[in-house]
């Protein structure tokens, strides 16, 4: 059985499109969300993959659509060889059930690997060059020592609530917290 899974970011979207490709594509049953693919938990993905059994076919109208992230992919993939589940993809022509869809998965999967580690490696060269400079990494601090030591002196006073100091400074919870460890 092909089962159809389709995702759109905002409401402000519309699904039509993916619906009218899964439906020509000849989904049997379809799933839907409407909220960001960073997001690991989405109604939709969960009932879809209840729903999959060994011998049916996953269809995305992109990859996208599935999982932002090399990762998702790859484990989404994994999943699916595992349960015996085939997976197609509409617009770049993917179709695991092939030999030919199987390889493009793979090349697809393995460029953005090295992508990713390019990307890696650049980054800790870029900090290295950059310690070697003197410079130290990382966030600046939200407010200067002077604040600092003044949020963490009302805070030991206990003479207003975390969400008022938060507030009075500008800063969040983890912060404030983060500073009286500190003893700023």
């Amino acid at each position: 059985m092909l089962i159809g899974y389709g995702r759109i970011s905002t409401q402000d979207q519309n699904l039509d499109l993916q619906k009218d490709a899964l439906k020509r594509a000849g989904c049997e049953k379809t799933f839907f969300d409407t909220i960001s693919g960073t997001v690991a938990k989405r109604t939709g993905l969960e009932q879809l993959r209840e729903q999959l059994r060994e011998g049916d076919t996953l269809v995305v109208w992109r990859l996208d659509r599935l999982g932002r992230s090399l990762r998702d992919l790859i484990d989404w993939m994994t999943w699916l060889e595992g349960q015996g589940v085939g997976f197609k993809s509409l617009q770049e022509n993917i179709d695991t059930q092939t030999p030919t869809g199987k390889l493009t998965f793979h090349i697809f999967a393995s460029i953005a690997e090295f992508e990713r580690s390019l990307i890696r490696e650049r980054t800790h060269a870029g900090l290295a060059a950059a310690r070697a400079r003197g410079k130290k990494g990382g966030r600046a601090k939200a407010l200067d020592k002077t604040k600092r030591k003044a949020v963490v002196q009302l805070y030991h006073a206990k003479e207003n609530t975390i969400p008022e100091l938060c507030k009075m400074f500008g800063i969040s919870k983890p912060t404030l917290y983060s500073y009286v460890k500190a003893g700023s």
